[in-house]
């Protein structure tokens, strides 16, 4: 399962019920999806978040420039922000993709899979929580 647009909504949980239902019905553990290839959910974006980083990267060399050329302490402030907020951007569009391809496809296989998956999710969204 790859993701090719980033304005598709994510599955409900019925959706993944029926898909992960379906899936057992037709014998999952035969399935072998793009994960199973060692394609993460965001490959199909992957030039993108390239360059997203690489503006990010500038940020920050940005501030180390700032601080070092003296400017106003609230100007730095205002910048790092800037650049926190940039990257919880693409944290949460990193995060969506998971959860359209990793999780998606551990529901497609079932088993504990699903869980452990759902699990690792929960606590990367914890840990974007506490920043």
């Amino acid at each position: 399962m790859t993701t090719t647009g980033t304005g598709a909504s994510a599955p409900s949980s019925q959706d993944m019920t029926d898909v992960t239902e379906a899936a057992r019905a037709a014998g999952a553990a035969d399935v072998v999806t793009d994960h199973d290839r060692g394609i993460h959910g965001y490959h199909e974006q992957k030039q993108e978040h390239l360059k997203r980083l690489r503006r990010i990267e500038g940020q920050i060399r940005g501030l180390q420039r700032m601080v070092d050329e003296d400017v106003y302490c609230i100007d730095i402030l205002t910048q790092v922000s800037a650049s926190t907020k940039a990257l919880q951007s693409f944290a949460l569009q990193l995060l969506e993709e998971h959860l359209r391809h990793c999780v998606a496809d551990a529901a497609v296989k079932g088993g504990d899979e699903i869980d452990a998956k759902v699990k690792e999710a929960t606590q990367a969204i914890a840990r974007m929580l506490r920043t």
